[in-house]
């Protein structure tokens, strides 16, 4: 039997569910995307949440973000990052990126091999007092992210961010996040307990298998259609954790991230993510005028970039 390092003694509801459908995005990649779409343009502090898929030549060439974070977890394949501070490198399947993009980054996520590269890609929120501070880097392989087992063998947890079943990530959050990522073994005896801050908002995204999320005391929830992959879930509030039980025969594998919600207006364009429209009024001119965090984008382009180029002039 699973149990975590604190009891859940109120398990929360699901309040909403979503399937994150394809689209086209980047130069010919495809995400689901579940946050961040016309239904859920927010889920403070989290902006988007992408599953991405992609084989070369698609990818996210050169491209500018400001204001938040984005962490990329790649779960098949590598992707090739480089940026204009001249940080280049790969990330292959089970290595995780945090990256804060403050006050200006221009960068390139391009699919590193052959095959197909496929990952999530979370955007969170930075605070006003956080949005302009310098880029800066996270980088973690797969061996090097925390992971435990249940006694029983039912349930292993990596630790993306925050802590789970007595592991803990070393990963540093300047918005307090939590990011975990569960599988769950076919017709396991116990649900998954994770406890979850009362006031954080919190979400599941769903890889493989299927889950029936929610205290199964509930006679509603006990009726309730498990959710599959490329579904969302979010949790409402009211209770001081999740549960989450598989009754299937196959694995469950899904993530669970939570975050303590900022509180500020948000004002987005695109990739810049500010608290006012004047913020973004001025961020489009700092971009276009390579200032203030944009002075290496003026004469920058990523490896990438230059070998699209050569390929379409060919």
């Amino acid at each position: 039997m699973y149990m975590s390092t604190m009891e859940v003694a109120k398990p929360r509801q699901v309040a909403r569910r979503f399937l994150a459908r394809p689209q086209h995005e980047g130069a010919g990649a495809v995400v689901r995307r579940s946050i961040g779409r016309f239904e859920l343009r927010y889920f403070d502090p989290f902006l988007v949440l992408d599953e991405f898929s992609a084989s070369a030549p698609a990818g996210f060439p050169d491209h500018p973000h400001r204001g938040f974070e984005t962490v990329t977890y790649m779960l098949e394949g590598a992707v090739t990052h480089e940026d204009f501070e001249g940080h280049r490198g790969t990330i292959k399947a089970g290595d995780v990126q945090w990256m804060t993009a403050g006050r200006g980054i221009v960068h390139s996520e391009m699919p590193a091999g052959p095959g197909t590269s496929k990952g999530l890609q979370l955007w969170v929120n930075l605070a006003s007092k956080n949005k302009m501070v310098e880029p800066g880097y996270q980088e973690f392989q797969s061996k090097d992210i925390a992971s435990t087992t249940s006694a029983d063998g039912d349930v292993t947890v990596r630790v993306i961010a925050g802590e789970a079943m007595g592991a803990r990530s070393p990963v540093r959050t300047r918005t307090p996040t939590m990011y975990l990522d569960f599988t769950v073994r076919p017709h396991a005896t116990a649900p998954v307990r994770q406890p979850v801050p009362a006031s954080w908002n919190a979400f599941v995204y769903v890889l493989e298998g299927e889950g029936v999320f929610g205290p199964m005391t509930d006679q509603k929830q006990q009726a309730a259609q498990p959710a599959g992959a490329h579904h969302l879930l979010l949790w409402g509030q009211g209770g001081d954790g999740v549960e989450v039980w598989n009754r299937s025969d196959k694995p469950l594998r899904f993530v669970l991230v939570a975050g303590e919600p900022i509180g500020e207006p948000v004002a987005q364009l695109g990739p810049f993510v500010m608290n006012t429209e004047e913020e973004i009024d001025a961020t489009v001119n700092d971009f276009e005028y390579f200032i203030n965090g944009f002075e290496k984008a003026k004469h920058w382009k990523s490896q990438a970039m230059i070998a699209l180029e050569l390929e379409y002039v060919g």
